[in-house]
């Protein structure tokens, strides 16, 4: 196979946040969307260890871009923000969709 064969544009995929917390403190399941392919730059730093302000800085900045509505525009921008819970389980099931 050729590698330009897997070439493609990025698609987006839902992911839903439905474990029994979010759907207590909820009321219901909550889903938003991630592109299927990022960047390889945001792997690249999201494999550095979190060492210091500026990593964690950086980090965070690839999570408010890879949380999306479904129009694949960031969530969290402007003055927006998602509560803590809500966006460490996007996160966390951000990077378990990338993984696969």
């Amino acid at each position: 196979m050729n590698i330009t064969d897997l070439a493609a544009e990025p698609k987006l995929v839902e992911i839903t946040l439905k474990d029994e917390d979010i759907v207590a403190k909820y009321g219901d399941s909550i889903s938003f969307w991630v592109w299927d392919r990022q960047p390889i730059e945001y792997y690249l730093q999201l494999s550095k260890r979190a060492e210091g302000a500026d990593q964690i800085d950086a980090i965070t900045n690839i999570a408010k871009t890879m949380i999306l509505d479904n129009e694949g525009n960031p969530v969290m921008r402007e003055n927006k923000i998602l509560p803590s819970d809500v966006s460490l389980k996007a996160f966390t099931a951000v990077m378990e969709q990338l993984g696969k």
